[in-house]
């Protein structure tokens, strides 16, 4: 599986980045998770607010700093 965090390094992002950092950590998942801050790559994923999370390739969450709950049903934890 893989994770990107889309955003510019506002602190919502880094906020985002944290969080799903963390719940990977704590359930010992094989992710690979990456911050995408170039805005032509963001464009790719036609979203218009950030933070934005994709899940392999799909974007899930945008505009919102998840939960670590919100992480794990994304998960499927």
């Amino acid at each position: 599986m893989e994770i990107k965090v889309l955003g510019p390094g506002c602190a919502r992002c880094k906020t985002t980045y944290q969080v799903i950092e963390k719940v990977i950590k704590e359930n010992n998942l094989d992710v690979k998770l990456t911050k995408v801050d170039d805005i032509m790559e963001m464009m790719n994923y036609n979203i218009m607010s950030t933070p934005a999370v994709v899940v392999d390739e799909v974007v899930k969450l945008k505009g919102t700093v998840p939960t670590e709950a919100d992480v794990k049903k994304l998960l499927g934890i």
